[in-house]
């Protein structure tokens, strides 16, 4: 394992900035708002931030703080955040990062989790934190071969935390990083303390009266997943079938990028009206920096073909996945779209253990109330841990 630190050349800002500069952009679409997709004022805006007052290096120092490093596991480099607790009794917790997401969604979350002595928590409550960049994102840059699709990447996360010492662990995260979680408490529950998650995929039996008895709560995340499904798809189905295609306009415009990662923390928030709402906008634009900085764009939309099959799964009534032997823990933050219907995750996961109704925050719920998710996580390791 080597140490990393991120250190963009100059002459590779300089380029994003005369890229944003040459944008040729598109008419106003004859809709309202956001029906449509990025409305092109709200992108001008945006863009013409990143490239004259949003400070990168600024935003290197703030990811430069944290201990990184890399490694080879199965021919692909991985990067990976490695912040480890002051505390002798801390108990090592593996974070995984979504899609449009980085490492960055985690940078609020390792202070209070690693040291909760200094942020007026208990230290008894103290983590190792470990956050790598799955092969194909960021500064783990594309795999040099197929196959890294949710399995993959949960064995090579396994080995991963071997290879570090860590014989028991805590894993977590939304989006990629629930799939991911859940997978490694299938394939190495001998070491997997918990996972916790705040997405989990399910879908109806097919029996009315499992309908019928659903709350208001859950009726109504049933009806969001339709609307997704039919409405809010079109970028999974894509990369889940083209990525080839869409990963040239992903390398080769920072504006097109900027648009199809940005979108995603607009519409996967039922309260935001702009994506700002949520997070703030350097935080956004640090997280599509690095995406444009390491032209990843393309190969992260790989990871939805390689996980084709496993996705299908989980959409598919009466295809079941391996069961997942540890404990689960579900925080299901309430403005996310995908947000879990407990009726159908207690049915196809019998060992959740803990159910955690968050009012605010929408997909990207570690950064978004960072003070929640980490809350919930201490709470489900005392859980579990007894203490």
């Amino acid at each position: 394992m080597d140490s990393f630190r991120i250190d963009v050349p100059q002459h590779d800002l300089e380029d994003l900035r005369r890229r944003l500069d040459a944008t040729r952009w598109p008419a106003d679409g004859p809709g309202e708002d956001w029906e449509r997709g990025v409305p092109v004022r709200y992108l001008r805006d945006l863009a013409e931030y990143w490239g004259t007052r949003f400070d990168w290096r600024a935003a290197e120092r703030e990811l430069n703080a944290v201990p990184q490093f890399t490694t080879e596991i199965d021919g692909a480099t991985v990067h990976f955040v490695h912040a480890r607790s002051p505390e002798p009794g801390a108990r090592p917790l593996l974070l995984t990062h979504s899609w449009p997401g980085s490492v960055v969604e985690f940078l609020d979350v390792i202070g209070p989790l690693t040291d909760p002595r200094s942020h007026g928590g208990d230290p008894a409550d103290a983590f190792h934190v470990v956050a790598p960049s799955i092969p194909g994102h960021g500064f783990s840059g594309p795999p040099a071969g197929p196959g890294w699709g949710v399995e993959k990447v949960a064995a090579a996360w396994a080995e991963l935390m071997a290879g570090l010492g860590y014989d028991g662990y805590f894993t977590g995260g939304g989006d990629w990083g629930s799939l991911i979680s859940l997978q490694l408490g299938r394939i190495d529950a001998e070491h997997v303390l918990g996972a916790h998650v705040s997405m989990v995929l399910t879908t109806p039996s097919g029996d009315p009266a499992e309908l019928a008895g659903l709350d208001a709560t859950d009726g109504a995340r049933l009806a969001a997943f339709g609307h997704f499904d039919a409405v809010g798809s079109g970028y999974m189905k894509i990369q889940s079938t083209r990525p080839d295609t869409v990963s040239f306009g992903l390398a080769d415009s920072p504006t097109g990028q900027l648009a199809w990662v940005v979108e995603k923390f607009q519409e996967w928030n039922t309260s935001a009206k702009v994506p700002e709402d949520v997070v703030t906008r350097d935080r956004l634009l640090t997280n599509a920096s690095i995406y444009w900085l390491t032209a990843t764009g393309g190969s992260a939309a790989q990871m939805y073909y390689e996980s084709a099959a496993h996705l299908g799964a989980l959409f598919t009534p009466g295809v079941e996945l391996p069961p997942v032997e540890v404990p689960i823990a579900v925080a299901a933050f309430g403005e996310d779209p995908a947000a879990p219907i407990r009726a159908f995750a207690e049915r196809d996961h019998p060992t959740i253990v803990r159910w955690t109704e968050i009012e605010r925050g929408g997909h990207f719920g570690a950064l978004e109330r960072p003070d929640d998710f980490v809350a919930d996580v201490r709470a489900f390791a005392r859980q579990v841990c007894g203490s």
